[in-house]
């Protein structure tokens, strides 16, 4: 301690003495005076000193209580003597484009019990006469309602030795059985309103809309945790009110009691694109296409061309979000959005589109197609299936889906120029869905190829895209060469019904007007019978269209597996509809031209019909495929 403290504190004790020595001389006086007193004086003055300590010590309590802390106990007392209930905000309804609902909240009731306060509780007949008391009584009453075994209802509102203020009876009841159980007016019975989260669809659009959860430590209150329920939680949730009430001291709530009030806010309901119908034929079309080929997945997009706005988006397994016990934790989410696989062959287009954009092709223009070719830095490529020797045109490249061909299309252009042509097709960046966990895919910079990745990444190798990147891709080429953002989400409607659209985002140009007018005219011979996509046609339309078969590696790092993909746009000659599809790891060739094509098929001869798409005027286009066709008229 330092010498001033130490000299301070000196100062404090001898500031003080003058005051002590008063006291004392006060006190020693008094008892002097005391001792000279009668007897009886002295006992009178006892009692007169006791009585003024008394109520100088009242005195000082009485001005503790009603001066210095009365605030923070009539805050306690009114704690005593009230609770607060929360009233839960309806959360939004989810629906189509059309309005069917596909999510929504009921409200649904937990019953409780205040074992302190149902021990007041008395039961009288019709003449007022007392007929019962306390849990025993409230038992006989409620076991009817709610089902339940009387004697052990009895047990769980008497409670223990220890008394619950509120302890659960009967969860998850209707309005209407809480109602009747309310009329008895059973005091200590107590409700806990909240709303429950029902998909009156089952398993349709279950990878879109997600699922929901209780919210720790507040298990009445549910909250998004995947899919259209998780992204867009700010809109759906609503905002909570409360109801204060004043109750008796064994917890009942006295009727003519002071009562607060603050009413919930519900959620907005949040339209997405999706039709549910067309939701439900491609989910139909996913899953028997993975069941007949015994896949480990499927999934696929629909997308309306100019708009971006998402159809239908599928993955099988679907989850019915009601019931997700029931389906395996890894169909959950959506792999259409949040799993990258290798394109294949459906990746040539890419390729194609930037060679006819760079005018360095048309699609007359003829080269030796080989089945095996080494090209100029000494890289080795062969194609799938074994062929001879032919002269053919860039169209028939396409049509016949040749490596060999294709990369002597893509050498004409720069690394630099088809990277940068690959980028503005999306593949690397997200689509803008508005789905949660988006996977921008995999697109490595033109200086990590290495020769052989100069090639590969020709033909949809070395790099990865999502299934809703590969249909924003051929969109982007039915769109006239224009990409355009997809979206999911329509619109928000509040609860006063105001409704605001989703605000498009800014397009961007990928290629020409006249490219993608020339691709689309190129890619009609897919579903020729000599091409590799001859299952994807659709009577009485033009589809444009590419399969695709890639090799994916096993656990081992062995290419044992395949992943199918085709992509098309209808009708040719009018773009409306584009279709993306991928089948991972069907047993067999697993190519995309059966596994992949009938399914945009299946869910096309459906959409022409649900969205009243008009059938093609003019005939299918096809360029020549063969270097002695040019000229002829086939």
């Amino acid at each position: 301690m330092s010498s001033s403290a130490t000299d301070n504190e000196s100062e404090g004790r001898g500031a003080d003495r003058p005051r002590r020595a008063a006291f004392s001389r006060y006190i020693r006086r008094l008892k002097e005076y005391h001792s000279s007193l009668p007897l009886a004086a002295r006992r009178l003055h006892s009692l007169a000193v006791a009585f003024v300590v008394c109520a100088l010590v009242l005195g000082i309590r009485l001005a503790d209580l009603q001066g210095v802390r009365s605030a923070s106990l009539a805050q306690a007392a009114s704690g005593f003597r009230t609770r607060t209930y929360t009233l839960h905000a309806k959360r939004g309804d989810i629906v189509d484009s059309k309005g069917s609902v596909l999510a929504t909240s009921i409200e649904r009731y937990n019953i409780g019990v205040n074992q302190k306060a149902i021990a007041q509780y008395k039961r009288y007949d019709k003449d007022g006469n007392l007929i019962g008391s306390g849990a025993a009584a409230a038992a006989e009453q409620l076991a009817p309602l709610l089902k339940m075994d009387r004697a052990e209802l009895g047990g769980l509102l008497l409670g223990g030795e220890k008394k619950k203020s509120f302890a659960y009876v009967k969860k998850d009841v209707s309005p209407d059985l809480w109602r009747k159980v309310n009329a008895l007016r059973i005091t200590g019975i107590e409700p806990e309103q909240y709303m429950k989260r029902e998909y009156p669809n089952g398993a349709v659009a279950g990878n879109v809309l997600g699922y929901t959860g209780q919210v720790e430590n507040e298990p009445a209150q549910i909250k998004g945790q995947a899919g259209i329920e998780k992204s867009q939680e700010a809109a759906l949730a609503g905002k909570n009110g409360s109801l204060t009430v004043e109750v008796a001291g064994g917890g009942a709530v006295l009727p003519n009691g002071k009562r607060k009030e603050a009413a919930a806010k519900d959620g907005s309901t949040v339209k997405l694109t999706i039709d549910r119908d067309l939701q439900n034929q491609l989910m139909k079309a996913v899953d028997d296409s993975v069941k007949a080929n015994n896949a480990e997945w499927g999934a696929a997009v629909v997308v309306e061309i100019g708009t971006g706005r998402i159809l239908a988006l599928v993955d099988s397994g679907s989850p019915n979000p009601a019931d997700l016990g029931s389906t395996a934790s890894s169909n959950w989410g959506s792999r259409a959005v949040q799993a990258p696989v290798e394109p294949g062959s459906t990746g040539k287009l890419i390729t194609f589109s930037g060679s006819i954009d760079q005018k360095k092709v048309t699609p007359e223009s003829v080269f030796t197609v080989p089945y095996s070719i080494t090209m100029p830095n000494g890289e080795k490529v062969h194609d799938n299936d074994s062929h001879g020797t032919e002269r053919m045109t860039v169209a028939g490249i396409l049509a016949k889906s040749y490596n060999t061909g294709l990369i002597q299309i893509g050498d004409k252009v720069t690394d630099a120029k088809r990277y940068d042509y690959m980028k503005k097709f999306g593949i690397g960046s997200k689509t803008g869905i508005e789905l949660p966990a988006e996977s921008r895919g995999r697109l490595t910079q033109p200086s990590s190829w290495g020769p052989r990745g100069r090639y590969t990444t020709m033909f949809g190798q070395g790099w990865s895209a999502t299934t809703v990147q590969l249909g924003q891709m051929v969109a982007t080429i039915g769109n006239r060469g224009v990409r355009v953002p997809l979206h999911i989400v329509e619109s928000v409607v509040d609860a006063d019904g105001n409704e605001k659209p989703v605000a498009p985002e800014k397009k961007e140009r990928v290629i020409s007007a006249d490219s993608a007018a020339t691709m689309l005219k190129m890619m009609q011979a897919v579903t020729d019978k000599d091409s590799t996509g001859y299952l994807a046609r659709v009577e009485g339309y033009n589809v444009a269209g590419k399969t695709g078969t890639a090799q994916v590696p096993d656990a081992n790092g062995k290419l044992t597996k395949r992943v199918g993909t085709f992509v098309g746009v209808l009708p040719a000659d009018k773009p409306q509809i584009a279709v993306a599809v991928t089948v991972f790891n069907g047993k067999g060739a697993g190519y995309g031209g059966e596994v992949a094509a009938p399914v945009f098929s299946n869910v096309a001869h459906f959409a022409v019909r649900q969205l009243g798409i008009a059938p093609s005027t003019e005939p299918l286009f096809k360029y020549p495929w063969y270097e002695y066709q040019i000229g002829k008229n086939d």
